[in-house]
């Protein structure tokens, strides 16, 4: 467990942004020998081998095609974005003529007052112009770069108190003294292209605070960015580390979670049923076969769970609560807000139970409306039986959370054996598990 928590947060901290993200798994998938595809080119697709695919670098695809026969596909689904600030075009606002702050505003939906007063820096794409068009960038400027800092407690008294606080005004990163560079131009530098080639970009600024692990046996970890991209590892992992799985396993790697998903590359898109279409449709299935195919699909929405909070117990339900290092999180809600239900849940349980990984219940406190996930959002285009799932975390949305030191082991292996089992379902609600 000690070395997949380290190489969880070396990933983390190899990923600023989700085009980070999809880029560090896409690493780890080539050296596991994965093959990458183009949505804009056929796909040939061999049995007992893997493939990955994009859409536009910041939501990834990754599957292996089984050596036998499949009935259906089982996906593991994480996201790659977080809440954060995002720079605007005209980036630098100007200081009684000597301070440079970045003008930005919030993406998703960030607790502000954890971006004060720590080292940032800044990241995301640049798009360049070439002789036959534009390419993108990737660019991350590894150096602290930025604070954005607080107001001191003799000039606001009521700090302590609770204190709102303004994207324009209070949010804006401190960057420069007396006119120093501008960032655009910075960053084009840092990324080996001239200012003047660059069109446009997407520019995030991200917390520089390397994760640690901590407590009296080093039983927590904190880390930027632990929602989601604990469980985005989690599914990359199981399904480079999962042998001899009996159906067309699928990682997804969504963008723009935070922000309700609905773009070309978000759950809420084509991308996900585009793919399996044009998996079965390369391995020779027919459209009747693929619709039979999906009836015997599985998806493990995984995104991360509130854990039990030390100073406010009173914010989670008082009997399905859940805690850090205690297993997978299995998440309900009676308004659907969850896609978990007795079906879905009792496959999922049957499976971590057969391998030994343990898991709880969670449902938020009755008075607390919970929000969508990839699950629900992503079957408005391909309907698949589904069970939201995540690992239980403190300070969710904050720059800096905090999780147990155990459960990213519990979720690769959970998801590797749920990729090692097969499922199938030819009467409706029931499961066969071989």
């Amino acid at each position: 467990m000690e070395n997949r928590t380290g190489d969880l947060l070396r990933y983390i901290a190899a990923s600023p942004t989700a085009f980070h993200a999809v880029d560090s798994a896409a690493k780890l998938l080539r050296k596991a020998g994965f093959t990458e595809l183009q949505e804009g080119e056929s796909w040939t697709l061999e049995k007992g081998k893997g493939y990955f695919v994009t859409r536009n670098l910041s939501s990834l695809l990754a599957f292996r095609v089984p050596e036998g026969e499949s009935v259906g596909f089982q996906l593991a689904a994480g996201h790659t974005d977080s809440p954060c600030y995002k720079i605007k075009e005209k980036g630098i606002v100007a200081c009684g003529g000597k301070y440079g702050m970045l003008d930005t505003e919030m993406y998703g939906g960030a607790i502000a007052m954890s971006w004060l007063d720590r080292p940032l820096s800044v990241a995301g794409r640049l798009m360049v112009k070439d002789d036959q068009g534009v390419h993108p960038v990737l660019i991350n400027i590894e150096e602290d770069t930025l604070v954005i800092p607080n107001l001191c407690i003799h000039q606001h008294r009521g700090v302590n108190n609770g204190v709102p606080l303004k994207g324009q005004t209070d949010m804006l990163p401190m960057y420069s003294l007396n006119g120093g560079k501008n960032i655009h131009s910075q960053a084009a530098e840092y990324a080996g292209v001239s200012p003047e080639s660059v069109l446009a970009s997407d520019l995030f600024v991200y917390n520089r605070m390397p994760g640690s692990v901590w407590g009296s046996e080093k039983e927590f970890i904190s880390a930027p960015r632990l929602d989601d991209l604990e469980c985005a590892y989690s599914a990359v992992m199981a399904l480079i580390e999962a042998e001899n799985v009996k159906n067309i396993a699928v990682s997804c790697l969504f963008d723009n979670e935070e922000v309700g998903s609905c773009t070309r590359q978000g759950a809420d898109s084509s991308f996900l049923a585009d793919t399996l279409t044009r998996i079965d449709r390369a391995l020779g299935f027919t459209g009747e076969e693929h619709s039979r195919r999906l009836a015997s699909s599985f998806m493990l929405s995984a995104d991360n769970a509130h854990a039990a909070h030390p100073n406010h117990p009173e914010t989670s339900d008082p009997v399905n609560r859940v805690w850090m290092n205690e297993g997978i999180v299995v998440k309900f809600s009676g308004n659907q807000k969850y896609t978990s239900d007795s079906v879905s849940a009792s496959v999922f349980r049957s499976i971590c139970e057969k391998a030994g990984v343990p898991t709880q219940t969670f449902f938020n406190h009755s008075d607390q409306a919970g929000g969508s996930t990839l699950g629900n959002l992503s079957g408005r285009h391909v309907s698949l039986t589904t069970v939201d799932i995540g690992l239980a975390q403190l300070a969710m949305h904050s720059s800096w959370e905090t999780a147990g030191a155990k459960d990213a082991e519990w979720m690769v292996q959970g998801m590797r054996a749920f990729f090692e089992t097969r499922l199938e379902s030819r009467t409706d609600c029931v499961w066969t598990m071989n």
